[in-house]
């Protein structure tokens, strides 16, 4: 690995003396450190990379993935914010794991990304990949939205809620958790189905194979409804658009911490076992 990029969170208090200190020990090993930072537009292009360091929290590694795309990078996580799922190495472990990692001594964390596309009036809007989450929810609107879900063109259920959550395995942990959703292991391939506060309480999360084309139809002609990607970009929605979902043909490659397995990782982020 040569060649490096340091993302950072906007703002930390921290961020910018630490990113300064990590890429003049980089320099020390030799490394051509870029200094990168999510962008507004997606299509803002990245220069060649070996390695992209995240410093900051789950939001600013959402933005990387997205920006990364399908462009193989390695992201490496670390936390600088409170709760990181996905920032999971602290610290105080940055330079013993970047020792082993610049030796090729890690594993990747391949991880199922979402890909997504509105059709409205014959036409079609692609949206950025996601790692976390797709969600079709009411926006401003004080009541309820109806919406049509269709899996591989069967017809599933009409729904009547705040909206519904699309989720990877990734994403699991995110708001689909918050709103009742399973945790699914990031190694299972599927996506998660998830209301969010349904009229009827009998509409319950669903998991479905990652091979499963979904379609969420606005049954409404109400303005305010939208689409929101990985709860960072959004897209407003119009009566009778459909959401088209499926998995992406591209994974985003995390490398993993190896200090802690998954399991450690769930039980220290929920407080799991604790009084």
């Amino acid at each position: 690995m040569k060649k490096i990029g340091l993302a950072l969170k906007p703002n930390h208090p921290q961020g910018e003396g630490t990113r300064r200190e990590l890429a003049s020990w980089l320099k020390q090993r030799n490394k051509e450190v870029f200094f990168i930072d999510p962008p507004v537009q997606n299509d803002v292009p990245l220069p060649p990379l070996d390695l992209i360091i995240v410093l900051g929290g789950d939001g600013t590694l959402l933005s990387v993935a997205r920006w990364v795309g399908g462009m193989d990078i390695p992201i490496l996580g670390v936390n600088l914010g409170s709760l990181g799922f996905l920032t999971e190495i602290a610290l105080n472990e940055l330079y013993p794991d970047l020792e082993k990692i610049l030796k090729d001594e890690f594993c990747d964390d391949p991880r199922l990304t979402l890909q997504s596309f509105v059709q409205r009036k014959g036409k079609q809007y692609p949206q950025p990949a996601v790692l976390n989450d797709i969600t079709i929810h009411k926006g401003a609107l004080s009541n309820l939205i109806k919406l049509r879900i269709t899996i591989n063109g069967q017809f599933v259920t009409s729904l009547r809620s705040d909206g519904i959550i699309i989720s990877s395995p990734t994403g699991s942990t995110a708001y689909s958790l918050s709103s009742g959703g399973p945790i699914v292991h990031p190694s299972v391939d599927a996506i998660v189905l998830t209301p969010i506060s349904p009229h009827t309480l009998t509409n319950r999360p669903i998991v479905v194979p990652s091979t499963a084309g979904i379609e969420v139809a606005l049954k409404e002609n109400e303005a305010g409804p939208v689409v929101m990607l990985d709860g960072q970009d959004v897209f407003p929605l119009e009566g009778e658009d459909v959401v088209h979902i499926a998995a992406g043909p591209q994974r985003v490659k995390l490398i993993r911490s190896p200090h802690r397995n998954y399991y450690q990782v769930l039980r220290q982020k929920l407080k799991w076992g604790e009084n």
